[in-house]
């Protein structure tokens, strides 16, 4: 199976390499580089040099970790990074790995620090604001002697040394988290080291990654003819959009109408593409086709793999009617790939394969083209608007690649997917009713699933013994963290009263207020 080949200087001009210790806000940091418009990749602690470098860099950035630097076996800062001259910047283990590499001393603090601090600046210096400001500290080491060439540049109530920083090399740490929002002005502190410190031109907007994007496309599939997967969701349709950008009528979109989707969306698909897009669009009813393949299987990983199967076989059978087309599009995003811990990106523990990524078949005939790989949902919005697309397509709820397979817990049947449909369609109707949905309404995904438990219940004075739905709705930014949003109660009264009359099997409705972590935002 191809990939879309590594980015390198060609691509960008401007760039920072994050090395990751295994901090749990690690890509927050990428968020927060890229929203000062500098493009970034993050990469494993270890990765081979070669491949590091080959983003040219003009920075580095080391995320935390949960290791102490002095414990047997901890990462350790790769040789290149000090050797390559440039700008580094350390946050919390990374400042300390900084710090026990060119010789200060780290050691166990008797106060650890987690939560909410008061740093107070110390020198002018060009990360950090004059006064003092609340910042977000999760540490149980601290620096106690600075290493030669280096100032203490603030401090805090338990650390003499909140951040240093050695300014003829350019070498800085913090012993804080800029990356969160619980940094007062952290986002501005990543800014100020990327563009001025590092002299990044801040050049990552939608037009340059399309621009980018087209040129990788277009070098990666020269003149052969494309098929790209559609679902009708915001990754599938950018990547199609911008691939058709790039090669025109080489271009052929295929709809699997699985029967796994939502209430009304087949027809909407259909006619965004064709009226609107102006796309070749062949559309499949392959729905007996999956709930056959889809019979007794409750495991979550085997649905999604089946249903990954199943969608590049039909694929595969569509290609030979259209000429055989050598490559195919999918709306694979940074997210995806972080969750389902692709190999060659991240040593994370595999959450969950997507179907986009992890549960391909291995002996799929199509090579892969991938124009979002590397980007987080709200910078596929944001490149959705620049070309154009309807606002109702880039504002649409987020929906997994295996469809209702993932919220339709236990066995997959017709039955129990048309219930969990109407269900869903009502809990989104009260939502958009209540100004709850759609862009800046501060819901950024809301959905319904159907649990495999029964419970007893009383409708009309008889007794039933029906399903559970369970209602989700959760707050993000980026989808690598999320929290359950507090959604009214009135409208929750409303949406349950109307699922349990009207759907019929379901005669409980519960609310998920769990966020992410611990939880994942999809059940399976």
């Amino acid at each position: 199976m191809s990939r879309l080949a590594h980015t390198t200087q060609q691509d960008m001009t401007d760039s920072i390499a994050i090395l990751d210790f295994g901090s749990q806000y690690a890509q927050l940091i990428a968020r927060r580089v890229r929203e000062a418009h500098v493009y970034c990749e993050l990469f494993p602690w270890d990765t081979p040099a070669e491949t590091v470098l080959a983003l040219q860099p003009r920075g580095f950035i080391l995320s935390g970790g949960p290791a102490s630097v002095y414990a047997e076996g901890a990462p350790t800062l790769p040789g290149y990074v000090l050797q390559s001259g440039l700008p580094v910047l350390g946050i919390c283990y990374g400042m300390q790995l900084l710090t026990h590499t060119l010789g200060g001393k780290v050691n166990p603090s008797l106060e650890r620090e987690y939560g909410s601090a008061s740093v107070e600046s110390l020198l002018p210096n060009p990360l950090l604001p004059v006064l003092s400001f609340p910042v977000w500290m999760s540490h149980g080491d601290r620096i106690t002697e600075l290493p030669p060439g280096f100032a203490a540049l603030a401090k805090s109530g338990n650390s003499p040394f909140a951040a240093m920083g050695d300014f003829d090399r350019n070498y800085y740490g913090l012993q804080f988290h800029p990356e969160v929002k619980h940094t007062e002005g952290g986002a501005e502190i990543l800014r100020r080291f990327a563009v001025e410190v590092c002299g990044c031109a801040p050049d990552w907007t939608p037009a340059s990654i399309i621009g980018q994007s087209i040129a990788r496309v277009r070098a990666q599939v020269g003149g052969e003819r494309v098929l790209a997967a559609v679902s009708g969701g915001v990754d599938s349709s950018v990547a199609a959009a911008l691939v058709h950008r790039a090669v025109g009528d080489g271009l052929a979109a295929v709809f699997v109408d699985t029967g796994l989707l939502r209430q009304g969306e087949p027809e909407q698909v259909v006619r965004t593409f064709r009226q609107q897009m102006g796309v070749e669009l062949v559309a499949v009813d392959a729905a007996a086709e999956f709930f056959a393949a889809l019979a007794d299987v409750t495991d979550p990983e085997a649905k999604r793999k089946i249903v990954g199967e199943k969608f590049i076989r039909i694929f595969e059978r569509e290609a030979k009617k259209l000429g055989a087309p050598k490559f195919l599009v999918q709306g694979t995003i940074y997210p995806d790939v972080v969750e389902s811990a692709a190999p060659d990106r991240s040593k994370a523990a595999r959450i969950k394969s997507h179907h986009n990524v992890g549960g391909l078949p291995e002996d799929m005939e199509l090579s892969l083209v991938e124009p979002l790989r590397y980007l987080f949902k709200d910078e596929v919005r944001a490149v959705g608007e620049a070309l154009g697309l309807p606002e109702n397509m880039i504002w649409r709820q987020p929906f997994p690649g295996p469809g209702l397979t993932v919220r339709v817990l236990g066995e997959v049947t017709p039955e129990r997917v048309a219930r969990l449909r109407a269900a869903d369609a009502i809990f989104t109707e009260e939502l958009s009713r209540a100004g709850l949905l759609g862009k800046g309404a501060g819901t950024s995904q809301a959905f319904a699933a159907l649990l495999p438990v029964r419970s007893v219940g009383v409708m009309g004075d008889e007794r039933t013994y029906q399903e559970t739905c369970a209602l989700r709705a959760v707050v993000t930014e980026d989808f690598m963290t999320a929290d359950w949003a507090r959604i009214p109660y009135d409208v929750l009264a409303r949406t349950a009263n109307r699922i349990v009359n009207e759907v019929h099997g379901i005669n409980r409705v519960v609310y998920d207020i769990t966020s992410k972590p611990p939880a994942t935002i999809e059940w399976e």
